[in-house]
């Protein structure tokens, strides 16, 4: 496999997609593919197909194509998908709640072990048999359960905060869900999602059609 330290996240983030599709052919049994057959499925073109894939390697044979099974083994290990993570949600609310039932049905290696909250109507309750701990015994717990990824559902004022106590706490990961961009270490990674973003990228494609059709 290439050096991959220095691939675009955009490369980075079309993967997962690849993986997805790959999984539903395997559903159908079936084992191999093109890469045009590939791009008429997903949407990119195919040379853009085989040039994401050979910023790894490449895994295709020329006249053949691409082993479905391999290529989706292939590309779970790029993704660090061929390890299990755990993870603590923070901020036990109506969104943390969701993406605890989300981990709990997805089952691909994502594991939510505890959820941290202020509010002492919340702590004690279980969702999906994650308990809800209180917020001030979360250092404790980082020392004694080796924790992978941190899940921030918390309001923007507290977000911070709690990464940097996670941070200490020998944290790998931030999955942050808080309306706004925190200040984390080199070695610890982070993907922001802002709902609002996504929605109004949506308001936009709503109006360009309008637009259009006028």
């Amino acid at each position: 496999m290439k050096d991959n330290t220095k691939i675009s996240s955009a490369v980075i983030k079309r993967l997962p997609r690849y993986r997805r599709y790959l999984s539903e052919l395997q559903k159908k049994n079936i084992d191999r593919i093109s890469s045009n057959e590939l791009s008429n499925l997903i949407g990119y073109t195919a040379s853009q197909i085989r040039q994401d894939l050979n910023n790894f390697g490449g895994f295709g044979q020329q006249g053949y194509g691409y082993n479905i099974q391999s290529l989706f083994n292939e590309i779970s290990i790029i993704l660090g998908l061929d390890q299990e993570y755990k993870m603590v949600i923070l901020g036990a609310g109506n969104l943390g709640q969701a993406i605890a039932n989300y981990t709990h049905y997805y089952k691909e290696g994502f594991k939510v072990c505890a959820m941290f909250d202020v509010n002492p109507k919340i702590i004690g309750l279980k969702i999906n048999d994650i308990e809800v701990l209180d917020y001030e015994v979360l250092e404790n717990y980082l020392v004694n359960n080796s924790i992978d990824i941190g899940i921030i559902c918390t309001n923007k004022d507290s977000a911070q905060e709690v990464v940097d106590k996670l941070s200490d706490g020998g944290i790998k990961g931030i999955w942050n869900f808080a309306t706004t961009d925190l200040v984390i270490r080199d070695d610890i990674a982070i993907e922001n999602v802002h709902l609002s973003d996504s929605l109004h990228s949506l308001a936009y494609y709503i109006k360009r059609n309008q637009q259009k059709g006028s």
